[in-house]
Formats: C-alpha cells, structure tokens, sequence
C-alpha cells in the first residue's frame, strides 16, 4: 500500500527472503493495492503505514517468528502459514513460483474461513529452542567424529568393536602402543580427533545442563517428563516447541499436527490408510518416536495398561508399527495432560462418553 493509496489495506501476504520483503495488500473486496519488493530495513517502516488490526501473513522460515513479534507490537494481527497450505492459492501453479506469486498466494491463502495458521513463537521458547538445535548438530559432529577415528585406525589395521564407549576405553592405549604401525604423524593426529571428540562432549554436556535447568524451573516440563516414552530432553522440546497445548482441540489434533497419522487415499467409501504423514515439526516427532522404542522394547517388565496394550499390539503388528502407535498415544495423553493440568496416571484407563468402568 503506498502512502497516496485511499482505501486502506486489510489482509497482506508477506513473502520473506534476506535481502527482500515482497508484499501483496488487498482491500476488504479483494482488490490490489499494492504488489512490490521493499528492502529488509524498510519493510517495518511499510507496515507502520497500515491501519490497527490489519491481517499481515507471511510463510514458516527462519525469521517469520520475529517478524510477527515486531508486528504484533504495531498492533497489527500477524500470522504465519505454512508453506504446503499457501502453494495451492498459486495461481499460476508450479511453474509460476516468484516472490510476486508467492506473496499473492499467501495473502489469498489466509482469506480462507478454515484456514490453519501457525503459532507466533515468544522469544523464550526461540532461546530454548536454539540450546535443542545446536545439542543436535553437536549429536551429528560427535558421531562423525568418532565415526572418523574409527576409519583412520582402520587405514592401520586396528579395528575396535563397536560402540562409542569401547573407542574411548581402548583409544589411549592404542595410540601409545607401538606394536601397530602408525607413525607420530598419525598418531598426533588422532591424538587432536581425541581432542576434539572431548571437546563435543562438553558442548553437549552443556546443553544437557542448559535442558536440567529448565525441567526444574518449569513444572510443565516436569509434568509433561512423567510419561512413559517422553524424558527431560523430549519434555523441554514440547513445551518450548507448542507452547500452549490448548491451540489444539483434541488430543487426535495435536497428533495430526506431529505427523503421527496415517496418509490417507481414500474415495467412494472406501478407506485406504499409509504411512504416517510425518507433517509438523520433525525434531519433536523424532523425539516422540525414539521414546516410544524404549518402551516398546521395556514393557515386558511392566503390568499396566499402557505396557499390557503394547505387547498385545506388538505381537499382533509388530513392534515397528507399535512404535508409532504409542508415540501417537503419548501424543495424546500428553495435550490431556497439559490441557487439564493433571499428573500422568500410567494406570489411567480412558473410557469412550457414555461407558461405564469394568467392574
């Protein structure tokens, strides 16, 4: 909307990149207004423009959140939309994708009365959010350092069995041996692949210490740990991750939203299910899923229901597939129990509206 423009703008689409902001302003009939590339330092000055309360939408990227923050300050109703929910309103389909298009399809997108849009982050849950990405990527460094060190040993004929605590216990006994044949060239330099596999380590420790804090400051995180299958890291990460579980109106949504339901083909009638969709947030369902092994793999020397229902469907499924249907219950229980604010009852046992307990 430019500053001589009469009829004030009431939904833009905002298309984010690095350098430039494309905005896309309709009136309250749908006509344009405005479709135009602005730098990223005067994108907030553009918006000051804009009347109280005017809709400004723009995709999930690395910086939507804070955009929508500073938005939001301005008094102005700022949403973000994921991508796969804005393609389709592209009206010049697939082959037509520019920062003009995309900026259209997103302001056209948010018009729509059912549409999802994605929580606005606060800065705490961003903060927190930072201490579980970079506890990943060390995750991913540390094993391919070790990774590393095993190849170099083998280039010498030294094999060591698996596992990163048989490396660590054998590692310094190897590199002062001098019946293998490694010369001081090599052995200084998996002495600094030592180093540096330590240093990762107390990266890594320092996030679980960063994660520790939280748990004990925030008793969601302490409620949402007490499941079975979901521990302090995964607890910190569904907190920080969702923030208000009440956005979700049932348990089976919030499942949805993690990806843990099956795709669905079905038509005429007929039900056809697949894989699970795997939308959402991929780093929460990971944790969900690798929480749910554990279990699966441990309910044999449990007796309650959660455990009993397990092994019944493990034998029945398979435990690949109980894998992922406890995660999607855990799912569940979990917006239950941060929604009501009760404890987790591992001998809780749900029943449908309008049965009645066994007795």
């Amino acid at each position: 909307m430019d500053k001589n423009t009469q009829v004030p703008a009431v939904r833009v689409g905002v298309d984010l990149s690095k350098r430039v902001i494309q905005v896309h302003a309709v009136d309250g009939g749908g006509r344009v207004l405005t479709n135009r590339a602005l730098a990223r330092d005067k994108f907030l000055a553009w918006c000051a423009l804009l009347q109280v309360g005017c809709m400004v939408v723009m995709e999930v990227s690395s910086s939507a959140h804070h955009w929508a923050r500073a938005l939001r300050a301005m008094g102005l109703d700022a949403r973000i939309i994921s991508a796969h929910l804005a393609a389709p309103y592209r009206a010049e389909g697939h082959c037509g994708k520019n920062d003009a298009n995309d900026a259209a399809a997103i302001c056209e997108a948010a018009s729509r009365p059912h549409m999802r849009f994605v929580p606005v982050k606060s800065v705490e849950q961003q903060s927190l959010l930072c201490v579980h990405r970079l506890r990943e990527g060390l995750k991913a460094d540390r094993t391919a350092c070790i990774n590393r060190i095993r190849g170099l040993l083998l280039e010498f004929g030294v094999a060591v069995p698996n596992g990163s605590r048989a490396l660590r216990l054998v590692l310094d006994e190897l590199l002062e041996d001098g019946a293998n044949e490694m010369n001081g060239l090599a052995r200084m330099t998996l002495r600094r692949a030592q180093a540096q596999w330590r240093e990762l380590d107390e990266h890594l420790a320092w996030c679980d210490e960063r994660l520790a804090a939280h748990e004990q400051e925030n008793p969601e995180v302490r409620r949402a740990g007490q499941l079975m299958g979901i521990g302090p890291v995964g607890a910190s990460a569904a907190v920080a991750t969702v923030g208000d579980f009440r956005q979700f109106k049932s348990g089976a949504q919030f499942g949805a939203w993690l990806g843990l339901v099956p795709k669905q083909h079905s038509s005429g009638g007929k039900p056809h299910l697949g894989t699970i969709t795997k939308r959402g947030d991929a780093y929460l369902r990971t944790l969900l899923i690798q929480g749910a092994k554990s279990v699966v793999n441990t309910a044999h020397t449990r007796s309650d229901p959660i455990s009993r229902w397990v092994l019944a469907l493990k034998e029945r499924s398979g435990w690949q597939k109980a894998v992922v249907a406890l995660a999607n219950k855990n799912a569940r229980i979990l917006w239950a129990v941060m929604t009501r604010g009760e404890r987790f009852d591992p001998h809780h046992i749900s029943l449908k509206p309008g049965a009645t307990m066994p007795s």
